[in-house]
């Protein structure tokens, strides 16, 4: 079925309250409280699949732990308030590994105001950590809402963790790549901003620039033609850019150019992903 055939089984299995204004599909749900709206959305980082204890520090771990999860409340437009932390571990796993890792999570936190307001622990083979992080919004944005004549735009880094992930496969365990690999920069700030600017449609790269603009461009009907010029990044690959995940910056489409955002693409007429007018394909997605 693949990850993504299995999410939309499991999903269609569920059911809904009227205090969800949107549910599974997107980068987190919207969730009407008495007081106003909660973003919230959960990611689980597995040992070995999204980090390895010999390449990358707890204290890296915690950092990109906490910025997945807040980087997808950031693509809803929305600011992280709070997390909640599950971390299974074997009973080996050194104290200070723990510590290390809360002060990963602490930290990340700190840059958007957030904090860790509790979770769950248990006994496994290997580490993992889950993060589930709640958010505030005002205007939140979709994947859904791209329309023909919308301009692309992307905020942070891409292709940069793929490029330091093939440089620690090459045991280069130092340099600028490798630390974007161990600890992902979003550009939170820049969510709140696109929202307010009128973005149509956005979503967090976690997956690859081509795989979650496909998503995209899938909900929302539309095609989407990246520029490659626009795209060209001297310290990586063509390739890393258009196919390596776990950067999360931001992608927008939005009716007018926005200050400070660069341009690298537009939406057209028709379905699916294409650079310079030609199909493209890249990206990953679990058990594909």
């Amino acid at each position: 079925m693949g990850e993504f055939g299995l999410i939309a089984a499991l999903t269609a299995r569920l059911t809904q309250t009227d205090a969800v204004l949107l549910g599974p599909g997107d980068d987190a749900a919207v969730v009407a409280t008495p007081g106003g709206r909660v973003v919230a959305t959960t990611d689980v980082l597995v040992e070995g699949v999204h980090f390895r204890r010999d390449w990358s520090s707890a204290y890296d771990v915690g950092r990109k732990a906490a910025a997945a999860s807040l980087a997808d409340v950031a693509a809803m437009g929305g600011v992280g308030t709070a997390l909640l932390v599950g971390l299974a571990a074997p009973a080996d796993l050194p104290l200070q590994w723990a510590l290390d890792l809360a002060d990963g999570l602490r930290d990340e936190c700190d840059l958007v105001g957030a904090a860790v307001v509790g979770g769950d622990t248990v006994a496994a083979e290997q580490v993992v950590v889950s993060v589930t992080a709640l958010g505030a919004v005002d205007r939140w944005v979709t994947r859904t809402g791209a329309r023909p004549g919308d301009l692309v735009l992307v905020a942070g880094r891409l292709g940069h963790s793929a490029a330091g992930l093939r440089l620690l496969r090459q045991d280069v365990t130092e340099g600028p790549l490798v630390d974007a690999h161990r600890r992902p920069q979003p550009p939170y700030a820049a969510g709140p901003l696109l929202a307010a600017a009128g973005a149509t449609a956005m979503c967090d790269v976690s997956d690859g620039l081509v795989s979650d603009l496909g998503h995209l461009a899938a909900g929302s009907g539309v095609r989407i033609d990246l520029d490659s010029a626009a795209l060209h990044d001297p310290d990586v690959t063509l390739d890393d850019v258009l196919s390596g995940g776990e950067d999360h910056g931001l992608v927008a489409t939005v009716p007018a150019a926005v200050d400070g955002f660069r341009v690298i693409g537009r939406v057209l007429e028709g379905e699916g992903v294409t650079l310079d007018g030609e199909p493209v394909e890249g990206g990953w997605e679990h058990w594909r």
